[in-house]
């Protein structure tokens, strides 16, 4: 499959990182605006996440994990599924 070529202004957008400051006020801000119940289950998530993997190494590694079983681009083959 071809990569999908992105306009240059969003292709920097994409590129360039995100300071960290950013980053909380975002993630903040996208809390705040959950309320009740789904807002509490979105912090008990991030909590659990965060403690089941500390370290941002642990983090990339899961997302790398899970990005590779999403888009089957592992080179490894598919394990047996459950039933």
């Amino acid at each position: 499959m071809k990569k999908q070529a992105l306009p240059p202004e969003i292709e920097a957008l994409w590129l360039s990182p995100l300071p960290e400051e950013e980053f909380r006020r975002r993630v903040d801000q996208a809390i705040r605006e959950l309320d009740g119940e789904e807002g509490e289950n979105v912090l008990g998530l991030i909590r659990w996440f965060v403690r089941r993997y500390p370290t941002a190494k642990e983090r990339f590694a899961y997302a790398r994990r899970k990005y590779e079983s999403w888009t089957g681009s592992s080179n490894e083959p598919p394990g047996p599924r459950s039933a």
